[in-house]
């Protein structure tokens, strides 16, 4: 017999109240529950970074949080960096950049690189692969996923933005 808990959070600046399972993971309530495909869920065991979303700030991996452990918090997924007519920087600079291949991990990379990118808006290559470093990748060889990252710090100091995402 399964108990369940009613939670409230902020998802992309939406309010949402849910009755969940309180063994159901956060990524599979953002998945099922609020329809947000974008968070990928891939080792189920938070090696591989495709469900990284952030809370409250920081990123964490959505497969080893209870949507219990998310009441009352901030989240933030994909879908809220921009829109296909409004890219976010780093969106664009991956796109431009050839930092995308097949496109499974790139949410999780995106969503570990954007409190980095706030924190850190001149990294080093070696602070930039130092960031992605819990993100798996099968297609890149990375090399264009650090370049991506260099291009949207450039893109950002130039603009005089910081890298916040739009909700």
């Amino acid at each position: 017999m399964s108990q369940t808990r009613t939670i409230t959070l902020t998802v992309n600046g939406a309010q949402y109240t849910r009755e969940v399972e309180t063994r159901r993971l956060l990524s599979d309530f953002i998945r099922h529950d609020l329809g947000l495909t974008g968070t990928h869920v891939g080792c189920e065991h938070g090696v591989c970074g495709t469900c990284t979303v952030i809370l409250d700030g920081e990123s964490v991996r959505s497969c080893l949080m209870l949507a219990v452990q998310a009441n009352g918090h901030d989240v933030r997924t994909v879908e809220s960096l921009g829109t296909v007519n409004n890219l976010h920087p780093l969106q664009e600079a991956f796109m431009e950049a050839h930092g995308v291949q097949c496109g499974f991990c790139t949410p999780g990379m995106l969503m570990s690189l954007v409190p980095f990118l706030e924190k850190n808006p001149h990294p080093t290559e070696e602070e930039i692969r130092d960031a992605i470093d819990g993100n798996l990748c099968r297609c890149t060889g990375y090399q264009n996923i650090v370049d991506s990252v260099k291009l949207a710090s450039e893109k950002m100091a130039k603009a005089g933005d910081q890298v916040v995402a739009t909700r």
